[in-house]
């Protein structure tokens, strides 16, 4: 099913209260109508489809599954995985500015940093500009972790994404960038 063709359904659908022409789309080529809006545990989820989300959820669930098989190995959990990615993506990182990319609190970023820190993965140092900042800096452990994980993230990805087409796969990215980008509404 192309974008445009799920668009116009899932619109015309809305738009008209008729929620089953996305439905009717949306279903495997195996599955009834009657099964149309029945997932896990039998249950009706249809009333729940048109919200953000319940979707970002139900997708969520494959997600944290393959990131467990693969990165757990590695003993990273996703919060942990995002943080080394940012550090190792950008020069001079502070936590002021992990907390503001993650959304989450000081308190909670100076826990999740002193257990990395402990783990030899991370290291602080002084701002010479602004000693009231550190600096979070990949120690020479931390680089050789997130290396493994980086090649390792490429099969993850691809396992999580494998039914949809590369060309579904950027239009959800846009979305869900263009849905982020307004986080702080």
């Amino acid at each position: 099913m192309s974008w445009q063709s799920f668009s116009s359904d899932y619109t015309d659908g809305a738009e008209t209260g008729k929620g089953d022409r996305y439905t009717a789309h949306a279903m495997s080529d195996t599955s009834s109508p009657a099964d149309a809006h029945r997932s896990p545990g039998g249950l009706d989820h249809s009333r729940m489809l048109r919200l953000l989300g319940y979707n970002l959820a139900q997708a969520d669930i494959p997600a944290k599954k393959a990131f467990i098989k693969y990165m757990g190995p590695l003993g990273l959990r996703p919060v942990e995985y995002t943080v080394l990615t940012l550090v190792m993506s950008n020069e001079n990182v502070t936590q002021k500015q992990l907390s503001q990319a993650l959304s989450v609190s000081a308190p909670n970023m100076t826990l999740l940093l002193d257990r990395l820190e402990e783990r030899r993965l991370i290291s602080r140092t002084r701002s010479e500009a602004d000693r009231r900042m550190q600096i979070i800096a990949l120690t020479e452990q931390g680089q050789e972790l997130m290396r493994r994980a980086e090649e390792i993230s490429v099969t993850m990805e691809k396992e999580i994404l494998r039914h949809l087409t590369p060309a579904e796969r950027a239009i959800l990215f846009e979305l869900l960038q263009k849905v982020a980008a307004h986080r702080r509404v």
